[in-house]
């Protein structure tokens, strides 16, 4: 005989939702001002022209323009203007 309940289902039952982390916008893409273009944790890819980091570093425009991609030893986000 067992000495205790089964206790199995009372133990599980906690799971995280997920972060939806990554890329939001690619490469040549219209975005307005405020729009987010990459959700990370850490700094992975950094921030450019027109583009700030957040708190969460999270990494989004400062004006409307087109993004782009710069990778030297670091991977580099900006926004051009439209112009």
């Amino acid at each position: 005989m067992a000495h205790k309940k089964g206790q199995g289902s009372t133990r599980n039952g906690r799971d995280s939702k997920s972060k939806r982390l990554g890329v939001k916008v690619s490469n040549g893409e219209f975005v307005n001002k405020g729009a987010i273009l990459i959700r990370q944790n850490g700094t992975k890819w950094h921030p450019g022209k027109n583009v700030k980091l957040g708190n969460d570093f999270t990494i989004f425009a400062l004006i409307n323009g087109f993004v782009s991609f710069k990778k030297t030893n670091k991977t580099f986000i900006s926004v051009t203007p439209k112009s």
